[in-house]
């Protein structure tokens, strides 16, 4: 057959050329899709808990109560500073992070946080006594929400809903701690996830702020240890094995 220009063209070469338009349709929605998916899934993940850069942000607006020195009973604190999971946190919140492989996408970081975090510490003198700190792991939410089923279902929460941390070996804070200074000391206790319970030792580093005492620590931790099973969704090609545990603790009187 001879078409409008003079050139032969067969059925088949047609039915080509018909399809040619979905065919590019097609590519420029799987495109789309693609970096929708990075968008959705690799947005940047809120950075990790950094006491100085907490002090900072909240030292001239910090709304608690003054007092002298460190000694005696502290409570959690969910009243200080602003609980955003999607960027720099300044307010109390427990959580994780852990690192996942995603289709077409590649390497990124999985964060999940929540500010619903209670207890309270014992300090005699400059030692820390006890501790018992309590995290409501229904309540976390992600820097993308559509994680937030997944990480409910692989932490266990409808059978064992919190998490806690009771301290089993007394921590010398030092002379500085009740001048203001940071201290850097390590933690042991008991860690309870998941209905699991293990002794841990946790990195702290605490700070006096406009009379209140803050904390941050982070630790890693093994999904096994815990009967903790990872993740999963047809986009995600792997994931670690591993987390790191987090924590920001605002503590007054």
């Amino acid at each position: 057959m001879i078409d409008t220009y003079g050139e032969t063209e067969s059925p088949t070469g047609r039915k080509r050329n018909r399809w040619l338009p979905w065919a590019i349709g097609l590519g420029l929605i799987a495109a789309v899709a693609s970096g929708g998916l990075f968008w959705f899934f690799a947005g940047g993940a809120p950075a990790e808990v950094d006491l100085t850069e907490t002090v900072s942000a909240v030292d001239e607006t910090a709304a608690v109560q003054t007092s002298d020195g460190i000694e005696g009973e502290w409570s959690v604190d969910t009243s200080v500073g602003e609980f955003i999971v999607t960027d720099e946190t300044t307010a109390t919140f427990a959580g994780f992070r852990v690192e996942e492989v995603l289709e077409s996408i590649g390497s990124t970081t999985a964060v999940g946080r929540t500010p619903s975090v209670s207890g309270s510490i014992e300090i005699e003198g400059t030692t820390l006594t006890s501790a018992e700190i309590v995290v409501d792991m229904t309540a976390i939410v992600s820097d993308q929400a559509r994680r937030e089923e997944a990480i409910q279902s692989a932490l266990g929460t409808g059978a064992d809903p919190e998490a806690t941390f009771v301290l089993t070996e007394p921590v010398e804070l030092g002379e500085a701690a009740a001048s203001g200074e940071m201290v850097e000391v390590v933690a042991t206790g008991e860690l309870t996830l998941n209905g699991v319970t293990n002794t841990v030792e946790i990195p702290l580093q605490a700070q006096m702020v406009d009379g209140a005492i803050l904390v941050t620590g982070s630790t890693e931790i093994l999904f096994a240890d815990y009967s903790v099973t990872a993740p999963s969704a047809p986009v995600v090609l792997s994931v670690e094995n591993n987390g790191i545990l987090e924590f920001q603790l605002w503590l007054s009187r």
